[in-house]
């Protein structure tokens, strides 16, 4: 006995729908200026940039500098000429 094929979903032959994620998505896009984010999301994700940008500039310092622009290394290097 085989399986039956599993049907399609009707979710976009539905004409009417209400409070559904669908309709919520489409009225965001079509309304960015009404949306916003609740206070409660940006100050965790301010946190996080926060907390980010600390353990970038922790690596940065605690890492080895390396010479890219010395003055030495310009004199080492020809200098490029454009026609």
């Amino acid at each position: 006995m085989t399986r039956q094929k599993k049907t399609r979903s009707l979710a976009d032959k539905v004409q009417i729908r209400t409070g559904k994620r669908k309709d919520f998505k489409k009225w965001r896009h079509e309304n960015p200026d009404q949306v916003t984010s609740t206070t409660r999301f940006s100050q965790k994700k301010r946190q996080q940039r926060k907390l980010q940008a600390a353990r970038k500039q922790a690596r940065q310092e605690s890492g080895q500098p390396i010479a890219i622009h010395s003055e030495t290394a310009d004199h080492d290097t020809p200098q490029r000429q454009d026609d």
